[in-house]
């Protein structure tokens, strides 16, 4: 199974993709935290594919793999979060499946994380209209305590959304 992690940040989604068997490439536009991903990666050693790049202008490969993971990805404002989604379902293999994880705008009440614009959250709604085209299989909207590194610990407004695309 091939897995694209978007985003990556210092690697934590991407190792344990591959800790898992799973052949996970880790996209990442820090050359700071793909340093750390990699240290991470030889400590577990575990094969993963880095690729630094912006997630904005990368050339996204079609139907490339069977699962995209998309977790906190909420720095593209709402005309670059089209694109960016637009080039997840490109990405896809008929069938894929993907994993996305996000802040509702309630989460700027926690203050816990997540980017200060509620306009770069997520929304039921929202998600609804971008993923309308595949099968949503889970969608909800839920607070709960994380504990995800310094940037983002706490009690958190959080969205979970899997979809499969058509075959």
């Amino acid at each position: 199974m091939r897995v694209l992690s978007v985003a990556d940040g210092e690697g934590r989604n991407g190792v344990w993709l591959a800790q898992q068997g799973i052949e996970a490439t880790a996209l990442e536009i820090s050359p700071v935290a793909l340093a750390k991903a990699q240290r991470l990666d030889a400590l577990r050693n575990v094969p993963v594919n880095f690729v630094q790049a912006d997630a904005l202008t990368w050339t996204w490969p079609g139907a490339a793999y069977d699962a995209v993971v998309a977790i906190f990805i909420q720095f593209a404002t709402p005309v670059e979060r089209d694109q960016l989604f637009a080039n997840i379902k490109h990405t896809l293999k008929p069938g894929g499946l993907l994993l996305l994880q996000g802040y509702t705008p309630r989460q700027l009440d926690y203050g816990t994380g997540g980017p200060p614009l509620a306009e770069n959250m997520y929304t039921e709604a929202m998600l609804r209209a971008a993923f309308g085209d595949m099968e949503i299989l889970h969608l909800r909207e839920h607070d709960d305590f994380i504990s995800e590194g310094v940037g983002h610990h706490g009690m958190s407004a959080l969205i979970d959304l899997a979809v499969r695309k058509p075959q």
